[in-house]
């Protein structure tokens, strides 16, 4: 009987250090602060968009006023975060502040405070009742955003890390129990989204009789680049939808086994490459690609990134300098 009861303890404590070894293990930050950088990037520009009619999106005069906009999101228990500026000049003081701290999360500048308020901005334009402010493109923009603030994404590929290095702080960024965290909650959230989305197109019958595909590349609304050639190959689409529907829903199963990861992560690039460049929709295509990068390990990133990182830091820290990325 001790020795079921031995057993009984020994798995149960293995499976605790299995938990807390994928949630918390110390890991590079490089992955996260790559991430922060494409992402950052992405929510300047797509917040940046919004200043070519800023009042008529989120004034108290535009086309959603506030009342109706209160009343939306009384109804989803959700705040309406413009609805206390009351004037198009406070509304400008906050967009720009906002834009002001995307571009800081861009560039890594005061990356732990910037990051949290980049987040709360990128939140705030999503929950605002407005036309085209939430699509999945915001709140892939709300998912990276937040993830963000809660590791190190400043860590490398910054200005925070050049003033570091200004200073004579050149000892490499360590490992974080923060970073593997923010970047886990990317991958688990990534998989809830695929996972879905995926259960979500089996209820449809063109998804099943494999003409989904045709009817995406076929729709005038959608189309960027003309892809009607594909009436020629049926048997091609037939196989683009279903294996589209395949791949949604084994994500969360195949991502994580080291040989399977590379081919999700390939089909994942090539269909929101596919999005971005043939369904006009650029931003979402990019956003959930850069996404994906949550799956990449440091040591490829750090591969890739760190060379281009160290000749930028080398040449505006001034050739005294190390250069580490």
């Amino acid at each position: 009987m001790s020795g079921v009861w031995s057993g009984i303890v020994t798995y149960w404590r293995d499976l605790w250090r299995a938990w807390n070894q994928f949630w918390f293990a110390p890991t590079d930050p490089a992955t996260l602060c790559l991430i922060r950088v494409l992402a950052g990037g992405m929510l300047l520009y797509t917040h940046l968009v919004w200043s070519k009619d800023l009042t008529a999106f989120f004034g108290p005069d535009g086309w959603i006023s506030h009342e109706l906009a209160a009343a939306k999101n009384a109804e989803r228990l959700t705040i309406d975060p413009f609805g206390w500026l009351g004037s198009p000049a406070l509304l400008w003081t906050v967009h720009v502040g906002f834009l002001i701290a995307f571009f800081c999360l861009f560039i890594g500048l005061w990356t732990r405070v910037t990051s949290v308020l980049a987040a709360i901005g990128a939140i705030a334009y999503a929950t605002h009742v407005s036309p085209g402010a939430f699509f999945g493109l915001d709140k892939v923009n709300c998912m990276l955003a937040t993830y963000l603030a809660i590791g190190p994404s400043g860590a490398r590929y910054s200005v925070d890390r050049l003033l570091r290095i200004r200073r004579g702080e050149v000892d490499d960024p360590a490992s974080s129990s923060s970073a593997n965290l923010a970047l886990r909650l990317m991958q688990i959230h990534l998989c809830v989204m695929y996972l879905f989305a995926g259960l979500g197109k089996v209820k449809g019958d063109r998804w099943w009789d494999g003409t989904a595909t045709w009817f995406t590349i076929a729709n005038d609304a959608y189309r960027s680049t003309d892809m009607t050639w594909l009436a020629n190959h049926l048997y091609l689409l037939d196989f683009l939808t279903h294996a589209t529907v395949a791949w949604e829903l084994s994500y969360c199963f195949l991502v994580w086994n080291r040989f399977t990861r590379p081919w999700i992560l390939a089909a994942a690039i090539g269909a929101h490459l596919f999005i971005a460049f043939c369904m006009g929709m650029q931003t979402f295509g990019w956003a959930m690609i850069f996404a994906n990068l949550a799956f990449f390990a440091p040591a490829l990133v750090r591969k890739a990134c760190d060379p281009v990182a160290g000749r930028i830091s080398l040449a505006l820290a001034g050739s005294g300098a190390a250069a580490p990325a």
